[in-house]
C-alpha cells in the first residue's frame, strides 16, 4: 500500500527527531567538525548547486516571477563562496547551549540555575531563497537542534543539492544525517501537514510572503517563531544632512530589491529643502522606480502614482516604493505606527532630541539613526547567519541568531533539603 503524505512526514520526523536526541549530546568541538565537514562538501559540490540553480532560474523566468523574487533565488559563485564563508562564522561563535545563565542560591541553601539547551526539532517553512537552506540548517546544528525544511516549488532543485551537500558532509563527519531533512513535496498539503506535527516538531519558523505567514499563523498546530514581512520605513527629518539621507534611501531601496530588509516607505519633512527632492528625482530616474505618493509628493517628483492605502502598507519587493510628505516627526511616527510590519525603521537626522523620540516610540525590531535598514541581517550583527528576522516580541525579536534557537532548564543543587 503507497505510504500517505501524513505518513511520510511522521517517517521524516521521527526519524529527525531521532537524530535530534544524538545530536543534543554532542560537543562543541563535535558540532564544528560536522560543520566543517558541511563546508568541504559544499565546496565540492558548489558546481552541482549553481547547475540545479540554474534549472530553477529558468523555470522561475519562463513562470515569469518577478525581477525581485528571481534576485532571492539566484545563486553565482559569490553568493555560494559567501555561504561556505558564513559556515567559518557560525564555527568561531560562542557555543550558547550548556551555558548556565545565571545561579542564585536560596535562603534554604539550594542552588537554582538556568541552563541553556536546544528547543529540540525546528521546521522552516521558507520561499525562493536558497541560501536560507542551509542557514538554518548549519544554526540549527551548532545550537543543537535537529531541523526540518521545506522549501518553496521555486527552489527545489537548488535546495535538493544544498541539502545533499549537507547531508554527505555529515555522513563523512560520522554522524546521523537525519539531523538535517527536506521535504522534496512542494505541494501545499505537505505544508498543512507539516503544521500538524505537534509532538514531532517543536517550532515551527516561517520564512517569505505575507501569504505564507499568515497561513502559518492561522493554521499551524505546532508553535512558531513569526518572521515577519517588511515593510520598512524611512524618515528624512528636517535636520537631515541632505547627502546622507540620499545615500541611505538608495541604498536601502535599490541594493537588493527583493529581500525583506529592503526601504518600501519614504517619509519627507514638509520643511526639508528642495535640493532633497532634486537628488531624489536622479535616483528614481537611474534606477526607474515608481513612486506612490500623497499630492505633496506629485508636486516635487515627477509621474507620481496617486497613493492608496493599501500602497502605504505594502511590501514591494521590487523598484517602486511608498511616499508622503508629513508635517514632521510625529506625524512620521503616527505613519509608521498605522502601517509598520514592526521590522526596521530608520530616521535621517541632526537632531538628538528627534533622534531619541524615534527610538522612543517607534516600535519594531530594528530601530536605525542615519543609517540604512539593509543591515538588518544576522551576518552583519555579527551572529554568522539567521533563522529570520523575528517581529514578534517573544521569544525573539530581530534576527534570530544561534540564543535564540535554544531556551532553559532549570537545574537545582541540594544538600538533602525537602519542603516543610
Amino acid at each position: 500500500m503507497e505510504q500517505s503524505l501524513r505518513d511520510k512526514l511522521i517517517e521524516i520526523a521521527r526519524d529527525t527527531k531521532k537524530a535530534g536526541r544524538k545530536l543534543g549530546k554532542l560537543s562543541t568541538l563535535e558540532k564544528n567538525t560536522i560543520l566543517n565537514s558541511i563546508k568541504n562538501s559544499l565546496l565540492k559540490n558548489s558546481e552541482k548547486v549553481l547547475k540545479a540553480n540554474s534549472i530553477d532560474i529558468k523555470n522561475g523566468k519562463d513562470s515569469g516571477m518577478s525581477e525581485g523574487l528571481l534576485d532571492r533565488l539566484f545563486l553565482t559563485e559569490e553568493r555560494i563562496k559567501a555561504m561556505i564563508d558564513s559556515i567559518d562564522v557560525i564555527i568561531k561563535l560562542n557555543d550558547p547551549v550548556g551555558n548556565m545563565d545565571q545561579v542564585d542560591k536560596l535562603p534554604n541553601g539550594i542552588q537554582v540555575g538556568k541552563k541553556r539547551v536546544p528547543i529540540g526539532v525546528l521546521a522552516v517553512i521558507y520561499e525562493s531563497r536558497p541560501n536560507v537552506t542551509l542557514d538554518a540548517a548549519i544554526l540549527a546544528i551548532k545550537s543543537s537542534n535537529a531541523i526540518i525544511l521545506r522549501g518553496g516549488k521555486e527552489a527545489i532543485n537548488s535546495n535538493k543539492a544544498i541539502v545533499d551537500s549537507i547531508r554527505e558532509g555529515i555522513r563523512e563527519a560520522g554522524f546521523d544525517e537525519n539531523m538535517v531533512n527536506l521535504i522534496e513535496n512542494t505541494e501545499r498539503e505537505s505544508s498543512i501537514e507539516l503544521m500538524k506535527l505537534r509532538g514531532y516538531v517543536d517550532l515551527l519558523i516561517p520564512r517569505g510572503s505575507q501569504r505564507l505567514i499568515s497561513s502559518v499563523v492561522e493554521n499551524s498546530k505546532v508553535p512558531i517563531l513569526e518572521t515577519g514581512v517588511g515593510n520598512c520605513h524611512l524618515y528624512v527629518d528636517d535636520s537631515a544632512d541632505i547627502e546622507k539621507a540620499l545615500r541611505i534611501f538608495e541604498n536601502g531601496k535599490t541594493q537588493r530589491i527583493g529581500v525583506c530588509n529592503a526601504l518600501e516607505s519614504l517619509l519627507v519633512s514638509e520643511q526639508i529643502s528642495d535640493e532633497f527632492y532634486n537628488g531624489l528625482q536622479d535616483i528614481v530616474d537611474k534606477h526607474g522606480l515608481k513612486v506612490h505618493g500623497c499630492e505633496k509628493s506629485a508636486e516635487k517628483i515627477r509621474n507620481v502614482i496617486e497613493v492608496t492605502d493599501e500602497d502605504y502598507g505594502k511590501e514591494y519587493l521590487d523598484y517602486e516604493f511608498s511616499m508622503k510628505i508629513v508635517s514632521g516627526i510625529d506625524e512620521a511616527i503616527e505613519h509608521i505606527y498605522e502601517y509598520s510590519t514592526h521590522h526596521s525603521e530608520a530616521i535621517v537626522t541632526e537632531n538628538l532630541k528627534n533622534a531619541t523620540k524615534f527610538i522612543d516610540e517607534v516600535d519594531s525590531a530594528c530601530v536605525y539613526i542615519n543609517a540604512s535598514t539593509r543591515f538588518t541581517d544576522g551576518s552583519e550583527f555579527g551572529l554568522g547567519a539567521e533563522m529570520g528576522i523575528s517581529t514578534q516580541r517573544i521569544h525573539a525579536r530581530g534576527p534570530v541568531g544561534l540564543k535564540e534557537l535554544t531556551t532553559y532548564k532549570y537545574i537545582l543543587l541540594g544538600d538533602g533539603q525537602i519542603r516543610g
